[in-house]
């Protein structure tokens, strides 16, 4: 297998952009293929901070293309913002280093607007969206109503589609007392950037192709956690789009063959941001132990998440259905000093054993956790490069972990630091 196919296994926030980072170093071309700028990955490289929302992890490293697919919705201003941004930081950002898909969608505001009102409306309870207007731009694109980048091209096409699309949502604004968008001004707001944003675009499909028949060795970076996913997740409280693997071919224009090794992003507990439900949380000390030591603040909204106990129930689950073929298992440092640690094996539903979260609302937020209780350490494992740097008693849990969710730790990250990575299998070389 060439390529890697890189998930999260639980919520998201799972320490992706390290471990992408890490996988990059090794890779020719790094593409984003779902989500949008609702996502965050924070990198650490030699001591400076990166934090990305729509920019694919690769574009920090000289050398590499770096892809935003088609399966990936852009906020164009948003995606014009993090270039300059991280070109203030000293990276070299060019058409030749980065693509974006031509037939991707593009959130405009509208979007957003319609994505925070009807959050409003929501009251008592939220999904916890971003406000980003990742979902009515999904939605548009489903309805085909959408914009796309190619879009930009021809203005006349682009007023009449505009006008299509803003006769919907302003019926609907006007229903949730929010104010109405003027079709002019977002006419004139996409025409003034438009040659900015077209710079970029490119014929994603067709470049992956190229680089496959190269022999290029290609990273699929996914964005978010799997039980986020719209058909497999915790729905509703899911995004608005697929996060299984399989999405890396449809979101990015290749055969279902290239998605490669899958690997399974995958911290040692476990956190949510948002509403929705969370067998495993700890609205206790625990909870706060780990969130503090943990630093668990979103990346992209500065949320508090929730933290819990790792939910081995849900990881297997994701295992199954992303077809992952190893984890890396992140923010193992973040338990050293617990004297004990338990793991959900599975749950109780109205007074019955299962070991899968069920499709059904109810369901989901009726589950009860079955812990197992392990013996913590003492000994801290931050920055271990080696098994032989862990304690016993960490080793044993790793293990454990490996037994319960039925996949191998392929990658055992210990720090933020890049190095502080114990690899046991090579995703590139498996």
């Amino acid at each position: 297998m060439a390529n890697v196919t890189v998930v999260g296994s639980q919520w998201g926030d799972e320490g992706k952009g390290k471990i992408v980072d890490w996988l990059s170093s090794r890779a020719d071309v790094v593409v984003r293929f779902q989500g949008g700028h609702n996502a965050g990955h924070t990198l650490v490289i030699d001591g400076v901070v990166y934090k990305l929302h729509l920019l694919p992890s690769g574009i920090v490293r000289p050398g590499k293309l770096s892809v935003i697919g088609n399966g990936v919705v852009v906020d164009p201003w948003a995606f014009l913002k993090e270039v300059n941004a991280i070109r203030e930081q000293g990276v070299t950002v060019t058409p030749d280093t980065l693509m974006l898909a031509e037939n991707a969608n593009l959130i405009l505001p509208v979007h957003q607007t319609m994505d925070q009102a009807m959050e409003r409306a929501r009251g008592n309870n939220p999904i916890g969206t971003t406000g980003r207007g990742i979902g009515p731009c999904y939605e548009d694109k489903a309805a085909r109503r959408g914009i796309r980048v190619c879009d930009l091209r021809d203005p006349e096409m682009l007023r009449h589609k505009l006008e299509a699309m803003m006769f919907h949502h302003n019926a609907l604004l006007r229903g949730l007392g929010a104010d109405q968008i003027d079709v002019s001004e977002t006419y004139g707001a996409l025409m003034k950037i438009a040659p900015d944003v077209l710079a970029y675009a490119g014929v994603v499909w067709k470049a992956l192709d190229d680089a496959h028949k190269a022999g290029k060795k290609i990273l699929f970076e996914g964005a978010q956690g799997m039980m986020l996913d719209v058909d497999h997740g915790t729905y509703p409280f899911v995004t608005s789009s697929n996060i299984v693997a399989s999405q890396a071919a449809t979101g990015s224009g290749v055969g279902p063959s290239q998605v490669g090794y899958v690997l399974g992003i995958t911290k040692a507990y476990t956190t949510r941001v948002g509403s929705g439900p969370f067998p495993t949380e700890q609205e206790n000390d625990i909870g706060e132990f780990l969130g503090q030591k943990g630093h668990e603040f979103g990346t992209t909204t500065g949320r508090k998440r929730r933290c819990g106990w790792f939910d081995a129930a849900l990881v297997r689950q994701s295992v199954k259905l992303s077809g992952i073929h190893g984890i890396a298992l992140t923010k193992l440092d973040v338990l050293d000093g617990l004297k004990e640690i338990k793991i959900c094996t599975g749950y109780k539903l109205n007074g019955k054993d299962i070991d899968y979260i069920p499709a059904g609302q109810a369901e989901q937020a009726a589950l009860e956790p079955v812990y197992e209780v392990m013996e913590g350490w003492s000994e801290s494992t931050q920055g271990a490069r080696s098994w032989a740097d862990l304690p016993a008693a960490a080793v044993k849990y790793v293990k454990h972990v490996e037994e319960l969710i039925g996949a191998p730790v392929s990658l055992l990250s210990t720090s933020p630091e890049r190095d502080d990575t114990i690899l046991m299998q090579d995703p590139f070389l498996s």
